[in-house]
């Protein structure tokens, strides 16, 4: 590779004069900002496990009330990026929060876009703009961007849930913050009811919705149902796979990120191309093998790890009786968005043509 030359091969006064003027040679750095063939990542494939972050994260409800937490959560933060700056990949936070019986966690709303997937517990809601959602294993639950939104616990046991969040874009814009707000009045109707079944929607003189965000809890029961059908109707099918889309225009749940249900049949192997976005990986049921060239994590329930983008992988299912089931998020809508999103099958760049 050619060097294009380094800082210090610059006169020093030379230097100084460019920094006290706040400019910056770019050819120094160009590879580093534009590298061949393969972009500059700092996200590492990490692996977090729920056997070492659920005591943690109990003793964190032992020692902080929620009146002075407000949210009580764990951050997953990937070492590539420093464990200071608390994201997962370029685009994606990792929390898990814990919620205990009786506790309330106030109403804000914020501009990151945000989802909760349900890990363990019953008898939590989370209400958004006035729709009480109950919270059961594997739900995913959406608090999109601007949408005033709490949590309260009617159950007995511990509440935990995966917070998936595109907070690293929104900090990076220098978009982002939230506000705090009132309790709010629950009201009457659940949107999930609209939208139960797949390919009807309500008609638009008699009630279809027009917001941006129709349906705010998609059941596990329900897409879990989905990935059964789908592998029982297409038994060749390599990928059984839904996507969490709005029901009433089909596009992605969210606008910035992108969430999926994953199922593996017993005993099978899937191997995935190089795609340009960074995928999390979390396991609702049974277990997986998530593996690149470089790494290889064993992953049990509610375990959840991170890949980078523009690396091949490898899931399997260890089982040879049961299926496994994965929750997975990504940051395929922003990719499609900024015109950047590759599937790379030959391990050669693939941007398509811009006209």
């Amino acid at each position: 590779m050619n060097d294009l030359g380094k800082l210090e091969d610059l006169p020093g006064d030379y230097v100084a004069a460019l920094r006290a003027r706040n400019l910056v040679p770019l050819w120094p750095s160009l590879r580093g900002v534009l590298p061949p063939q393969v972009p500059t990542r700092q996200t590492q494939p990490t692996h977090w496990a729920y056997a070492d972050i659920r005591p943690l994260l109990i003793q964190a409800g032992e020692l902080t009330p929620i009146e002075k937490a407000e949210r009580r959560v764990l951050v997953l933060a990937n070492p590539g990026h420093t464990l200071e700056k608390m994201q997962a990949s370029a685009a994606m936070y990792l929390g898990m929060q814990l919620l205990l019986p009786g506790e309330w966690a106030p109403s804000h709303r914020h501009t990151p876009n945000a989802v909760r997937m349900v890990v363990e517990g019953e008898g939590a809601w989370t209400t958004v703009e006035g729709e009480k959602c109950p919270m059961e294993r594997g739900d995913l639950i959406l608090t999109p961007t601007g949408l005033w939104h709490e949590h309260g616990h009617d159950g007995d046991q511990p509440v935990i849930w995966l917070d998936v969040l595109d907070l690293p874009l929104a900090y990076y814009l220098e978009v982002s913050y939230h506000l705090n707000g009132a309790r709010q009045d629950t009201l009457p109707g659940e949107g999930v009811r609209n939208y139960a079944r797949a390919g009807v929607v309500p008609t638009p003189v008699f009630g279809r919705s027009g917001r941006r965000y129709p349906m705010l809890r998609y059941p596990w029961a329900d897409a879990r149902a989905a990935l059964l059908s789908l592998a029982a109707n297409q038994p060749d099918l390599a990928p059984v796979q839904v996507t969490y889309v709005n029901p009433e225009t089909g596009e992605d749940a969210e606008n910035i990120l992108g969430f999926h249900a994953l199922m593996l049949r017993p005993g099978q192997t899937l191997t995935l191309p190089a795609r340009s976005p960074a995928v999390v990986y979390h396991v609702i049921e049974g277990a997986a093998r998530v593996a690149t060239e470089a790494r290889g994590f064993d992953l049990v329930p509610a375990d959840t790890c991170c890949i980078p983008g523009y690396t091949a992988t490898t899931l399997s299912n260890p089982s040879t009786t049961e299926p496994a089931f994965l929750f997975v998020a990504d940051e395929s809508p922003l990719h499609r968005k900024l015109g950047v999103y590759e599937v790379r099958t030959d391990g050669q760049p693939a941007l398509p043509a811009q006209t």
